[in-house]
Formats: C-alpha cells, structure tokens, sequence
C-alpha cells in the first residue's frame, strides 16, 4: 500500500452506530421491500442502496429524506471519533465525508461530528455507492492509490474497490470481520483509536531505512 494522504469516511457503521428500522422503512415505503429487514443498520443501510442502485441511482423522496435525518439523529457517534479526527487532521491527512446519504441527512451528521474538509452526498455525486467516492476523489483531486475507505460491509469492500480506493475493514463485529477479513481488504482496524498508527505505519514501511 502507498502512502496514506486521504481518507473518505461513509457515517454509517464507520463513524456512527445506525439504527436499522428508518433505512427499512425506505425500503419498505417507497421500494415496496418484502423480505424480512435486517436488525444491523449497515446492511440494512447497503440494502437500501442497493435498491436505489438499481433505480438509477436517484431518490427524489421527502419521506425517504426525513428518515434518513431520523436516522441520523438517532445514531449513536463512536468515542474514538473526534479524537481520531483531530489527530489525523494534525498528521495533514485530508479527512471527506462521502456518502450516499442525503444532502440534508449528511449536513445534520456534520453537525454532530465536524472535521472534514469536503463533505459529498448522493444528490451532489449525481448517484449512490462508487459515486460520491468518485466524485470525491475528483472534487479533491486525489489518489485513489493513496486514498483510504473505511467499511464494515462486504457491499462497501466491492465499493472501494469499484471507486479505485484502498478499502480498509472497521471490525465492528468478531464472526462477522473473519467473514469479510476473506475478501482481502486492503487492512483493518477495531478502533479508530488505531488509525493514527496504522497510518504512520504505512508511511514508514513507504519511507523505509534512512
């Protein structure tokens, strides 16, 4: 892996623990949905994009929108966030916001966790999943070689991929990072507690022996 100089952060599952059911409910309400929804708020999230995917990308829904800001005032931030952000900021590490979420569900979720140069949302990359990373590393002017998405979905790990970045594994849950750890991420980390290190890390290993 090159060296680090940016990282791309989707909310959902990476910086915040999501409720589930307002995802499901979009799901349910403007998709039509009739499987069992799941409990987890990342899949239940990935799910959903998956389904505007293959609507073409768009979902011109006020209802869908005011979920999607439920959900986010209901998430419940990780600790080792802020910290984590501040600390990178300080590394000169370009920290984005890209997500699928909406404008206005992302602009609430800046509110309640700021720190990032550049935010981007599905209405603003014209598309959901590989589309606000793109437009990201446009907007940026970026690597993707030298570019971070961190994911705790087997759905995000094909998104990097697909964007041309490097996806690292947020290990929210044990079975399921063994799981996911077989699809070959580029890294991963339990905490973001870990980043800061795991960044200089690869720096070092870039550097190599003065």
């Amino acid at each position: 892996m090159q060296a680090v100089e940016a990282i791309l952060f989707e909310p959902v599952g990476c910086l915040a623990e999501f409720p589930a059911e307002p995802f499901n409910q979009i799901a349910t309400r403007v998709f039509g949905r009739k499987k069992k929804p799941s409990r987890s708020g990342s899949r239940s999230y990935w799910h959903l994009l998956n389904l505007i995917e293959a609507a073409g990308g768009r979902l011109d829904s006020r209802e869908a929108e005011a979920l999607e800001v439920e959900a986010v005032a209901a998430a419940i931030l990780y600790e080792d966030v802020q910290p984590a952000l501040a600390e990178l900021d300080a590394m000169g590490i370009r920290l984005i916001l890209a997500s699928s979420l909406s404008t206005m569900a992302v602009g609430r979720f800046v509110e309640r966790c700021a720190g990032f140069s550049a935010t981007w949302s599905r209405e603003t990359a014209g598309g959901v999943k590989a589309a606000p990373l793109s437009s990201a590393l446009r907007g940026a002017s970026l690597s993707g070689a030298r570019t971070l998405f961190f994911t705790d979905t087997s759905e995000g790990i094909k998104t990097a991929r697909t964007a041309g970045l490097q996806p690292i594994l947020i290990m929210n849950d044990p079975d399921e990072a063994k799981r996911l750890a077989l699809q070959n991420p580029a890294g991963g980390i339990v905490s973001l507690h870990e980043l800061p290190d795991f960044i200089r890390l690869v720096g070092a290993k870039n550097t190599g022996p003065r």
